[in-house]
């Protein structure tokens, strides 16, 4: 297996060069272990089909966004003027994230302290290759004729109207594409953007995440595909309370394009 190839913004500088996009990695890619698998598939796609793209790496610090949803607008302020900082500093335009939440924030939040970008989810930006003829999947052996059914995550879908990029790819792959009860506008959320990730639910009849992942099983879906770290963690755990592991799986759209193409 060919070792990934990943340059640092500092590097491109050092060269005197500039990259056709910035990945913006997030907390959750970068430190999460599931997660770290997502940003794995989504590097091989780029390295597969030749993108020049960097990373802040250490230069990157966390957008902000925890901190303004507890309320803490200072500490928000704070965090986000560094990374303007440094994003403006390498006159960045377009960046792409694995991250519903960083692409949420970076998009409509940052504008407004000075950091003005081209901001795509990578749900985005992957259905954009595929339409320019650069990102081609064939011999989709891994997932072909099986179901699979998109949950939507809140930032990506109710919160910025992306639902048709994301079920655009998976039906590219020769698969079969079954909703869920509750989708697109009125998709049920996994819990995690509530914290429900975080910390023990309060008191209740069934955790919601749980709720969600019967969703899924009803559809008769082979896969829960998603786009976005938390609410694969989410569902997964979801996966676990219904003695569904092993029957129903839980993938990323990079990961599923990745198995799909064989890259």
């Amino acid at each position: 297996m060919a070792a990934l190839q990943v340059k640092t913004m500092a590097q491109f500088a050092a060269e005197g060069k500039h990259p056709e996009v910035l990945f913006w990695v997030g907390c959750s890619g970068s430190f999460d272990d599931r997660a770290k698998k997502i940003t794995r598939a989504f590097v091989k796609i780029l390295n597969k089909i030749g993108i020049e793209f960097a990373v802040l790496g250490s230069e990157e610090s966390c957008n902000g966004d925890p901190a303004k949803r507890a309320g803490n607008e200072f500490l928000f302020q704070t965090q986000a003027m560094m990374n303007i900082e440094v994003l403006n500093g390498y006159e960045i335009k377009n960046i792409v994230t694995i991250c519903p939440h960083c692409f949420n924030i970076l998009k409509n939040e940052y504008p407004s302290l000075g950091g003005n970008y081209e901001v795509m989810h990578h749900s985005e930006y992957l259905q954009k290759l595929i339409d320019e003829g650069r990102l081609v999947i064939e011999d989709n052996k891994a997932f072909k004729g099986k179901k699979i059914t998109f949950h939507d995550p809140c930032y990506l879908g109710r919160g910025n109207g992306i639902f048709e990029a994301p079920r655009t790819l998976i039906e590219k792959l020769d698969t079969e594409l079954v909703e869920m009860k509750h989708c697109r506008e009125r998709s049920l959320c996994c819990g995690a953007g509530g914290a429900q990730m975080f910390k023990e639910p309060e008191k209740g009849n069934k955790d919601i995440n749980v709720e969600r992942t019967e969703e899924a099983i009803e559809s008769q879906a082979d896969v829960i595909a998603t786009g976005c770290p938390f609410c694969i963690t989410m569902m997964s755990d979801g996966v676990k309370a219904k003695g569904r592991e092993g029957k129903l799986v839980v993938k990323d759209l990079a990961e599923i394009i990745v198995e799909a193409g064989d890259l």
